[in-house]
This record gives C-alpha cells, structure tokens and sequence, in this order.
C-alpha cells in the first residue's frame, strides 16, 4: 500500500493465484521442462521477476517480446548461471565486466559487453553488444544451472508499466501469456539490475540499480562514467515504469504535502510516497506501492524523490521515468 509522507509499511500479501507454482521440490521441474518446449517462465530473481525463454530459442524469444507489447529493438538481458559462462555468451571480456562479474555476480549487475556470434540479434534489438547477468535467487540459479543454457529475461509485466515484485503481479499483467509463474516471494531488492556498458572507456553506468553507482566506481578504482550516446540497454527509455495515475515528484517532505494539498483541492484522489528515511524498503516496496495507487484508483501519486546516493540513485530514475510524458 502507499505510505503518507512516513516511514515505509509492506503491502500486505495476497493469497497466491491460480496457476501459480509455488516454491516446492516439483516447482524447478515444471519450469525447465516449459523451458524446455520454448515456453515463457516468470522467474524470481532479487531484483523483479523476469519474463524468461530460452535465449537461444527465436520462438521463445519473439514470444516475450509479443507478451509484453515491448518494441523490437528494445534489447533483452540475458541470465546465465554463473560467471565462468561469461566467456560462452561475450565476443570478448573486457577487464571491468571481468572485475564486477567476479565481485558482484550472482547479484544485481549487468554487464554489456560484445555479443558472441551465437546470440540472436532478436535478444539484443539487431546490437552488437548483449547484457548479462548472474541473479541472486536459488529458484532460477537452479532452473538456469540444471537447462544448461541462458534464458532472456526482461521484466514480467507489460512493457512501460511498474515492474512485478511478486508472482501475484505477474499473473495479474500477464495471466496466461506466461506458461508458468515460479513463486519465488516478494524480490528482496525491488528495483531492477545496475547495468554498466563495459564496452566504453571509461565503462558507463546506463540504469542505476541494485548495486549503487559509488560501490561500481570503487571496484572499478574510479573509472566509470554516466551513460551518454543511444539508448543500447533496458531502462533508458525516458518514460518508463508507469502506474496509470499521475505520478508527480517533490524534493521534500513539506513539498509534497504541498502539491498534495493542491492536487486534493483541485478534487483529486492523492496520495504520498515517502520512505526517504529507508532507501533499502523504498526499493523494495516501491513498484508494490505504484501498482496500489492503481488498485485505489488515485488519480495522482506524489512521491518524494531521495538524494542521489547509494539506492538513491536507482529510486530517483525510477520516479523520474514514472513521471515523464508517456
């Protein structure tokens, strides 16, 4: 639910939906084998839940881009299993994916880097650079070890819209595009990978995530930039991970009661988000958050944007894009 211009409160948890398979010895079994058959698997990861085919499969690879309305030249990110697969996946490795992959993987980092001969151009919007990743989840890291191959796996919502950080989320955006929900819980995280294009010099972060930018320049020893040039990875479209209400951001608390006040007494339907005292639960709370504003049928949601720093990085793209022109 939203919070008012408080401390961070969880959104109470629904009953688990029909069709969802829960966490239980079977659950990886009935995944790889839609896998398998080039079905689509909503996975749990730490970040958001992703929308996974094989990446080495067209079919399954046009069916997510088909499920989630996302355009085609909008690349995917491709999970692997472990760092020692990197090679299998990269024309070549540069020296900063290395670093961050042998730091930072299984966790929330991609790293883009120049795409073998073997990855479909259809993963990677026809680009010669594919985004890889190691996520944190036992549920995929054993789904993905046990297939033996890689998955492509963009969030698993409509494109544009607020990211699912729990199955129930998945299956209310998706229902039956997606063969099968592994229920994995609520992502502990919330907000989507850190990614760093590796091929630049110096390497650029291209969306604040996961792992914050400040910890990405010390293991980098300083050698990092912001993203300049094209939009060439997910998430740097200008508006993106939009609830249907009007989202409108403030610098302050006070600030936010002000447009909140203005906004009620135009005869809005408003509310606040502030969780500025707890970046970590803003992070993971704030898609669920969004998505309430929704289900409340508020017309405008009024969130207080927190400094850029460490989660703060990620939290602020999140809202700014959330409040863009669509």
């Amino acid at each position: 639910m939203v919070t008012t211009a408080g401390a961070a409160r969880e959104p109470v948890s629904a009953a688990t939906p029909t069709g969802v398979v829960t966490p239980i010895e079977s659950a990886v079994d009935v995944a790889l084998d839609a896998l398998s058959r080039g079905g689509l698997v909503a996975i749990p990861t730490e970040t958001v839940y992703g929308l996974a085919g094989d990446a080495a499969n067209e079919r399954a690879v046009a069916r997510i881009f088909a499920a989630k309305g996302r355009p085609a030249d909008h690349p995917l990110i491709v999970h692997i299993a472990a760092a020692t697969e990197l090679e299998r996946w990269a024309a070549s490795v540069p020296p900063a994916a290395a670093r961050l992959a042998a730091t930072c993987w299984p966790g929330p980092l991609t790293v883009l880097v120049p795409k073998a001969a073997h990855v479909l151009d259809a993963v990677t919007g026809g680009r010669d650079t594919v985004g890889l990743r190691v996520p944190a989840h036992p549920l995929t890291l054993e789904l993905l070890t046990r297939f033996g191959g890689a998955v492509a796996a963009p969030s698993a919502n409509r494109f544009g819209r607020v990211s699912p950080t729990s199955a129930e989320h998945v299956r209310h955006d998706l229902g039956d595009l997606v063969d099968v929900v592994l229920d994995g819980g609520p992502c502990p995280v919330g907000v989507e990978s850190t990614i760093v294009d590796c091929t630049t010099d110096p390497p650029q972060v291209l969306r604040p995530g996961g792992i914050a930018d400040e910890e990405i320049a010390a293991l980098l020893d300083g050698d990092l930039a912001e993203a300049s040039g094209p939009s060439r990875a997910a998430g740097m479209l200008g508006s993106h991970y939009a609830p249907e209400c009007r989202v409108e951001l403030a610098e302050s608390a006070a600030q936010a009661d002000a447009l909140a006040r203005a906004r009620t007494a135009e005869g809005l339907r408003v509310d606040v988000i502030d969780a500025t005292s707890d970046l970590a639960a803003y992070a993971r709370w704030l898609y669920a958050w969004l998505r309430a504003a929704d289900d409340r049928h508020l017309d405008v949601i009024v969130a207080v944007l927190p400094p850029p720093a460490g989660l703060g990085h990620a939290i602020r793209d999140r809202l700014i894009k959330a409040a863009a022109t669509r």
